[in-house]
């Protein structure tokens, strides 16, 4: 009797047992299910199409985290959930990869296709463009007009202290930091330069080579010119002979803030003032623009040649410029420049006789035939 209870007190500890166990594995397996049925939602969501209906760009700004651009993309409706969005980063260890910048979103994109376009694509590139010979003045008046910088630039930079080209930038930054980015290039430039400069030139500092180089690039806008130019100066700096560079004297009345838009003046050229190398000797007491890197290469390593003098060689620019190694060759180069400005001047007068005759053909056509009309 005693047996028989003690075996049913065993069998039914025995199936409480099992009871409890076949309960907490139901709950592991629901609880798998539930898991694993989140996981398949939130894969779906982080993989699948998007909601965004057309291509757009988004900006991640600098220092931006991973939780903050993803509570942007939610409200800008490039995402449906930004929680799902985070934690694929976290999952994927992208936080840390987050580049500053503008990027192009297609369509439909992502979560995935949107993270790896923040973190491993090419932003938009934006960039300030400036061109050889710009003045500092024009620098300034260019960099203020991009409205994708911000700030303001204090105080006008020395002449001479930009270097020439293209710097990228991400939207935000300051127009200081650009600025900043355009010296610090010329500086390293010229110290490079400088470094690699003829052994003979009669310059005795890296400023005097910078203020040689841009009086070469406001003489010429032809890259293969600017050693032959280059020399001249040296040349006549070895003599000594003075300069007479008219871009320098334009310097002297406009500081580079404005265009002369007329031809020197006598007057102007007799004038006695530090940025007349017709009056001065040497070089004038600063920059009058700033020089591109070939133009610092052409002053530092300047051709070898024996000219002097050089001249137009026709009515535009492209055309170049003739060179000569005595006054009276130059004087001849100068006659022939005088004529063909003469015959480009008068080829300029009869097109524009041609076009006010053709407008008045027109207009007594159409007077004929209003006043034809009429008698009608």
């Amino acid at each position: 009797m005693a047996d028989r209870k003690s075996r049913r007190t065993r069998a039914r500890r025995r199936n409480g047992f099992l009871d409890v166990l076949n309960g907490l594995l139901s709950l592991i397996v629901i609880g798998m299910l539930v898991v694993g049925g989140v996981l398949v939602y939130g894969a779906s969501q982080f993989y699948g199409d998007g909601p965004l209906g057309e291509n757009t760009v988004f900006r991640v700004e600098q220092g931006s985290s991973l939780g903050s651009i993803a509570e942007r993309l939610e409200n800008q409706g490039l995402i449906g959930n930004r929680f799902i969005f985070q934690i694929g980063g976290r999952a994927l260890d992208k936080q840390a990869s987050i580049k500053a910048g503008d990027f192009n979103i297609p369509a439909g994109a992502s979560m995935d296709d949107i993270l790896t376009e923040i973190t491993e694509g090419r932003p938009i590139r934006y960039a300030v463009t400036i061109p050889e010979g710009y003045t500092s003045w024009e620098v300034v008046q260019r960099i203020n007009d991009d409205s994708n910088l911000t700030g303001s630039i204090s105080s006008l930079p020395a002449e001479g202290s930009i270097l020439p080209g293209s710097y990228d930038y991400v939207p935000g930054d300051s127009r200081e930091a650009v600025l900043a980015k355009m010296q610090t290039a010329m500086s390293e430039a010229v110290a490079e330069i400088w470094e690699r400069r003829q052994s003979d030139l009669p310059l005795s500092s890296p400023e005097e080579l910078v203020i040689l180089a841009s009086i070469v690039e406001k003489e010429t806008g032809l890259a293969a010119e600017r050693p032959q130019v280059a020399a001249v100066f040296v040349n006549r700096l070895k003599v000594p002979m003075r300069l007479q560079s008219d871009p320098t004297i334009i310097y002297g009345i406009t500081r580079g803030q404005s265009t002369l838009g007329r031809g020197l003046r006598r007057s102007e050229i007799e004038a006695a003032t530090p940025y007349n190398t017709y009056q001065i000797d040497g070089l004038p007491p600063t920059p009058i623009a700033n020089p591109g890197r070939e133009s610092l290469e052409a002053v530092a390593n300047p051709d070898d040649h024996a000219y002097l003098y050089f001249v137009a060689a026709g009515p535009v620019p492209s055309d170049g410029h003739v060179f000569a190694e005595s006054y009276e060759e130059h004087q001849r180069n100068v006659a022939r420049w005088r004529e063909i400005e003469a015959q480009a001047a008068a080829a300029a007068e009869r097109d524009a006789q041609a076009a006010r005759e053709a407008i008045e053909a027109s207009e007594a056509a159409e007077a004929e035939g209003e006043t034809a009309g009429g008698e009608q």
